[in-house]
Parts: C-alpha cells; sequence; structure tokens
C-alpha cells in the first residue's frame, strides 16, 4: 500500500466520520466521494472496497459508544453505583431502543439484496438527498407551533416506535438515518437534542449488526495486504465521528434542520448540474 491509498483511506474515513451522524447522509457522501474521486475499488478490488466502507462504519459506531458510555452501562443494567429510579420516573429504557429499532431492521433485512443491488448509485443518492430535505424543513416549521419533550428520558413507546417507522425512509441511499429519526423525533413532539440523542443511542445496535452482517458476509475478500488501509480508515473515522458527535449534540437545538436540509439540497444541485 503507498501513501496516497492511505491518504484516501483517510478522507474516506472522515468523510465517513463527519457525516454518519450528521442528518446529511455518510452512505450518499461516500458513494459520491469514492465513486467521483477516490475509486478505492481500483486498488481494493470491488468486494474488499465494500469491506472497507463497513469498518469505518465501525469506527463511528465506536465513536458513540464513547460519547454515550455512561447512558449505554445504565441501559444494559452495568452501573456499579446501582443507582436507584425511584418508581413512576420517567427514564430511556432499553425497550425503548428495541421499539425503536424493529421497523428499519426488519425491513432491512428483508430487502437487503435488492437494496445493494438497485439503490447504490449517484442518481439514486441524489434523490434521497432532496427528499430527506424536505422532511427535515417540514420537522422544522412543525417544531416551530408544537411543544416539545425535552429530553430524551421522557419519550414513550408510541414515539420510539413511530421514530422506528420514519427511520424505515433511511434504507433509501441518501436519505441520512440520523436526518429521518432526528425529524420523525421532532414530528412526535421530540425536542432536536432529544430526537438527536434517541437517533445516536439507537444507531449503535442498528450499525452494528448491519455492519456484522455485511463484514461476516464478505469476510473471505479481507485481504492481510489491505490492512494499514483497513487500519488507517478505521481510525480516521472514530477521531471525525467523535469530533462531529460532540460538536453537533451541542448545536441541534439552536440551528436545528434547516441548515443542513439547504446544504442537502445545494449538493444535490451541483453534483447533478456539473456531473450528470
Amino acid at each position: 500500500m503507498d501513501i496516497i491509498e492511505l491518504l484516501k483511506a483517510i478522507i474516506l474515513g472522515m468523510v465517513e466520520g463527519l457525516t454518519e451522524f450528521a442528518p446529511v447522509s455518510s452512505t450518499g457522501h461516500m458513494i459520491i466521494v469514492d465513486d467521483m474521486w477516490l475509486k478505492t475499488q481500483e486498488f481494493l478490488g470491488k468486494y474488499p472496497a465494500n469491506t472497507f466502507k463497513v469498518v469505518i462504519q465501525l469506527g463511528s459506531i465506536l465513536a458513540v459508544l464513547v460519547v454515550f458510555k455512561d447512558r449505554f452501562i445504565d441501559l444494559l443494567g452495568l452501573n456499579r453505583k446501582n443507582k436507584i429510579v425511584p418508581v413512576g420516573a420517567k427514564h430511556l429504557r432499553l425497550t425503548h431502543i428495541i421499539v425503536g429499532l424493529l421497523p428499519a431492521g426488519i425491513l432491512g433485512v428483508l430487502f437487503e439484496d435488492t437494496i445493494d443491488n438497485y439503490l447504490f448509485t449517484t442518481e439514486t443518492v441524489l434523490i434521497g438527498l432532496v427528499i430527506g430535505a424536505i422532511l427535515m424543513i417540514i420537522a422544522d416549521r412543525y417544531s416551530a407551533n408544537h411543544p416539545n419533550t425535552q429530553t430524551v428520558d421522557q419519550i414513550t413507546y408510541k414515539q420510539a416506535l413511530t421514530v422506528g417507522l420514519i427511520q424505515c425512509l433511511s434504507l433509501w441511499p441518501g436519505f441520512s438515518r440520523s436526518g429521518a429519526t432526528i425529524s420523525g423525533g421532532v414530528l412526535v413532539g421530540l425536542s432536536h437534542r432529544a430526537a438527536a440523542d434517541f437517533t445516536f443511542i439507537m444507531a449503535v445496535p442498528i450499525m452494528a449488526g448491519a455492519s456484522g452482517i455485511s463484514l461476516l458476509k464478505n469476510l473471505e475478500y479481507f485481504s492481510m495486504d489491505a490492512l494499514p488501509v483497513f487500519i488507517v480508515g478505521f481510525i480516521s473515522a472514530f477521531v471525525f465521528a467523535l469530533i462531529s458527535i460532540r460538536f453537533f449534540l451541542r448545536l441541534i437545538d439552536k440551528i436545528k434542520l434547516l441548515p443542513f436540509a439547504i446544504y442537502r439540497i445545494i449538493l444535490a444541485a451541483v453534483i447533478y448540474f456539473v456531473f450528470l
């Protein structure tokens, strides 16, 4: 592996880390950047290149675990301090996460091959970017006139299920998992920060599951020669995701979703008119 290939791994890891949890579609950005500029398939091969994208997503997942480590410890009942929650007090439970995961998890398993074979193109990503942006604008306008559930601990099972159903839209590449779920959360009455917290926490099991299955399916294409590229991409995605998550959570209640929606529409227009 030469320095140019390692640099490409760093760049794609950066793209993944910066966009995975922002509502702009990491998958869409990786497809656009890789297909048009980096072309990892040329030096890794088609299937190892797909495996590489899975590996760097695991770097982003690790970043969420670091940022929300205390929350995950509580969800799994591993809090050594044995914190006692008062009877009747509201708090996020593991069952809320499961309810939110079921719809997209079921559809993802049923239609995985169809999605992989027909929807991973620049053209379909552009469609997802625009339609997702429209949903985000609608969510922002709705939130201005409706009271919000301020913290993720106040989420109900009905809200969790509705967010999970809306998350199914993110199976279309370019739509964005975080864009769909944050918009869905806002539409069912969550504040932007509460919706973002629920989105990030819920992303870990669904991303880990999808990445794990994909990694096992493509394990035969894992090459020791490509190991430096995989390691560099993983570390790059982890570092940039860590920065991105903390920055995003501090700003989301202030800037909301509109700036991201505008960016998505501009990006889709530029890609369409310049490259297509």
